[in-house]
């Protein structure tokens, strides 16, 4: 099983030699499909290492993901791209749980009992709720929903009293004040991802992991990228991309200077406005239309557990993080050597205030939440806390994303193109989606440069 399939004769063609900007996982992937299809691929990052938003911390002795992962049976893209690596014998399943902390108490709601049991909402509203996210696993034209908010839609299905209690605290912890414009194909995507997680009967959660996180797959990776002859060019900021008409000229922050047949962004779409003057007005907007989510997440090894739940969702107004995530409900505490691994994010809006707080700021907000939502939790039990930033990294399903922001494959500029997590439309951003972006579009883009 592979993402793509494999190259032979006659799929290889001269595609030239192709800059791709940005290298992430999409990025990475993509580099190896281009080189598999025959071109001479430069792979160029601002950052020393491959690897984006998948890349690795050091956290007391082990590495692990700087930001929390996690793999679905679902998730067949990662599985294939995992497999193809020659790293499914690492990969690691388990049930897990969910909590629910509200009114100032942890509640569990992991399977079909315990959903009945919740105690904030009435039958009723359980009855609303368990509708609403039915309705939304089942839903196949999802292209409409752009056209309708998601508060709107949410209200329409699961109520005012559910919305007030359930929907709204989820929402603005992922969104902020961003959950205003965020259409009802954003809930959509979550719902269903999160729906795809869980077998039959009692509807128990399964989730999966790499051993030894996403940086074995990245090493992997770059790995089998050296291998194929790609070049990665780290620590290499790109500043100007100019198409010149017969050749695309990129030039280098540190005064550097490439000369490509053809260039991909895979880039936030602000950043890959701001590196390309010559872009039409019309195309510059639409880009600015595009608005993304940033995550500050702290990452806290503690000696001690603090629930058995993998996630927790939170909805009490006041407490500074979207949910608690800990690691160590799924991947064995040995790895971490017998401690806990618990994520702790908090996603932003880019004019939050709350950007401008330092990471010690940060992790004294944290744990002065985590004091209080459990009280046997002890400050002398953290070993570690790292603080890990991204500005960009979700792009928000807007209303009418589709047609009015979503960045389209090629440009007005004859050997630039775009390939980005942007092109999600309706998804929500995670691994799987992001390898997807690759596999639809691929076919397309191969065509274009060739008739270019």
């Amino acid at each position: 099983m592979s993402v793509m399939p494999p190259s032979s004769p006659d799929t290889r063609t001269d595609l030239g030699r192709i800059g791709i900007v940005g290298g992430g996982l999409l990025g990475m992937v993509l580099a190896l499909r281009l080189r598999a299809r025959g071109a001479r691929v430069t792979l160029l990052d601002a950052a020393p290492a491959p690897g984006g938003l998948a890349d690795a911390m050091r956290i007391g002795d082990t590495t692990w993901d700087r930001f929390y992962h996690v793999l679905l049976m679902s998730d067949l893209n990662t599985r294939a791209l995992v497999d193809e690596l020659g790293l499914s014998d690492r990969l690691r399943w388990g049930r897990t749980r969910t909590g629910f902390f509200t009114d100032g108490r942890l509640h569990s709601m992991s399977n079909s009992v315990e959903f009945l049991r919740f105690p904030p909402l009435s039958l009723i509203d359980k009855l609303r709720l368990g509708g609403t996210i039915f309705l939304a696993s089942r839903l196949r034209d999802v292209r409409r929903l752009e056209s309708e908010l998601a508060v709107d839609w949410l209200r329409r299905w699961s109520g005012e009293r559910v919305l007030e209690r359930i929907w709204l605290p989820l929402l603005r912890s992922k969104l902020g004040e961003n959950y205003r414009i965020a259409s009802a194909a954003f809930i959509w995507a979550i719902i269903a991802r999160m729906y795809a997680a869980r077998r039959s009967g009692l509807k128990e959660e399964m989730f999966g992991y790499v051993d030894g996180g996403y940086a074995v797959v990245l090493d992997a990776l770059a790995a089998a990228l050296q291998k194929a002859g790609v070049q990665f060019l780290g620590s290499a900021t790109v500043q100007r991309i100019h198409d010149r008409g017969d050749g695309v000229d990129v030039s280098l922050v540190d005064g550097g200077a490439l000369s490509f047949d053809r260039v991909v962004s895979t880039v936030p779409a602000g950043a890959f406005a701001q590196a390309c003057p010559q872009l039409q007005p019309e195309e510059r907007e639409r880009l600015d239309r595009v608005v993304y989510q940033g995550i500050v997440c702290g990452a806290l090894l503690t000696r001690t557990p603090l629930s058995p739940y993998y996630v927790t969702n939170i909805t009490d107004p006041g407490i500074p993080l979207t949910g608690i995530i800990e690691m160590t409900a799924l991947v064995d505490r040995e790895r971490f050597g017998g401690h806990s691994l618990v994520y702790l994010p908090r996603y932003l809006a880019q004019d939050d205030p709350a950007w401008a707080a330092s990471d010690e700021q940060f992790a004294e907000q944290s744990l002065a939440a985590l004091s209080w939502m459990y009280p046997h939790f002890d400050r002398r039990d953290v070993v570690d806390f790292k603080v890990a930033r991204a500005r960009r990294v979700l792009a928000i399903s807007t209303l009418g994303y589709t047609d009015r922001a979503m960045p389209p494959l090629t440009t007005s500029l004859r050997n630039v193109f775009q390939l980005s997590s942007a092109q999600i439309a309706q998804g929500t951003l995670n691994v799987n989606e992001t390898l997807g972006v690759v596999q639809t579009r691929l076919p397309e883009l191969i065509a274009r440069m060739e008739a270019a």
